[in-house]
């Protein structure tokens, strides 16, 4: 497989990759942070609730799903159902920020701050820095559904599944392994 090969415009790849980097050295310190104080990590992390992560993900899985199914849609020249696709995409990432609203209001209201111990300082940061991702990712899918053409399409789904793929990877060092 060549670079040519790739589905989309080489920029984006480039983005993509940019963007899971940054967050996997972020999930990375936290992992070496939390293999330094394993008890202090897991005594933070028993204060989230992990209902909220496990349905954030099934939103944005089932997101993940309209999308490419919008990608495909477009690709068979269906702008209509795209574009339907891409707006129930997009509904999911209000959905995810709602819920992400919820739970941090709680843990606000527990005491739980940025700087409460140093897994809060990562848990905001990372998921904060996602939730900032999400809003780009309605963003690019409202942008796309405008005219619901093939490559716009699939450069809106590609974006929105590195949005999927990001919360993939910091949800195992906030809410599982601690």
């Amino acid at each position: 497989m060549t670079i040519d090969d790739l589905p989309g415009e080489l920029i984006l790849w480039v983005l993509i990759v940019s963007e899971l980097a940054v967050f996997m050295a972020g999930v990375s310190v936290m992992v070496i942070l939390g293999l330094l104080d394993p008890e202090g990590f897991a005594t933070a992390q028993s204060q989230l609730d992990g209902r909220m992560a496990a349905l954030n993900t099934v939103v944005l899985v089932t997101s993940g799903l309209f999308a490419a199914r919008a990608e495909r849609d477009a690709a068979h020249g269906r702008p209509r159902a795209a574009r339907r696709g891409l707006l129930l995409a997009a509904l999911g990432g209000v959905v995810f920020l709602i819920v992400k609203g919820v739970e941090y209001a709680h843990d606000i209201q527990a005491g739980i701050g940025i700087d409460s111990h140093p897994f809060f300082t990562f848990y905001y940061l990372l998921s904060g820095f996602h939730a900032a991702h999400v809003i780009a990712g309605i963003v690019v899918l409202l942008l796309v559904a405008y005219r619901a053409a093939s490559a716009p399409v699939q450069a809106g789904a590609m974006f929105w599944h590195m949005v999927d793929l990001i919360w993939v990877m910091i949800l195992p060092a906030v809410w599982l392994i601690w």
